[in-house]
């Protein structure tokens, strides 16, 4: 199966990113092209895995998660395994929104919602610096999201 895009594709790809809850015949008006073949470009980019999912976007604060926190993450040591049993580790913690392995002063930064500074507290003292491997974390609580879940630009 050929993997290159058209521009298309790539407008499907766009207005998804805008709107993942529009119909198929919404989306094949706008692209110009038939309900038929929207709809089998568009499980050709599932199949491919330029769309990795759709989903609800939700409300943080409504759902009482509005303290944004990033946390730098320091190992004890720069094996495959320490960075290997971290990440199983961490994998199992649902408050964690994103982890990214980094070069720099940290091996890992994450992204956590919690419900206040408080409730960080706890899951900080009781499960992240727990995290095997772990040598020391850096907090830095998010004053004002400014770009949050932007739309890839391509």
């Amino acid at each position: 199966m050929d993997e290159k895009i058209d521009r298309v594709d790539r407008r499907i790809l766009k207005l998804l990113q805008q709107d993942g809850r529009m119909s198929n015949a919404e989306l094949a008006a706008l692209v110009h092209t038939s309900p038929a073949t929207c709809h089998r470009r568009t499980k050709r980019l599932f199949d491919l895995g330029y769309i990795r999912q759709v989903r609800a976007e939700i409300a943080p604060q409504k759902v009482e998660r509005g303290t944004l926190v990033i946390v730098g993450v320091e190992l004890d040591r720069s094996t495959p395994e320490s960075f290997g049993a971290f990440e199983a580790a961490i994998r199992k913690l649902a408050f964690v929104l994103d982890c990214h392995l980094v070069a720099g002063d940290f091996d890992f930064f994450l992204k956590i919602r919690v419900r206040d500074i408080a409730d960080f507290n706890l899951l900080h003292g009781d499960q992240l610096i727990r995290l095997p491997g772990v040598r020391q974390t850096r907090t830095f609580f998010v004053m004002k999201e400014v770009i949050d879940n932007a739309e890839l630009d391509f």
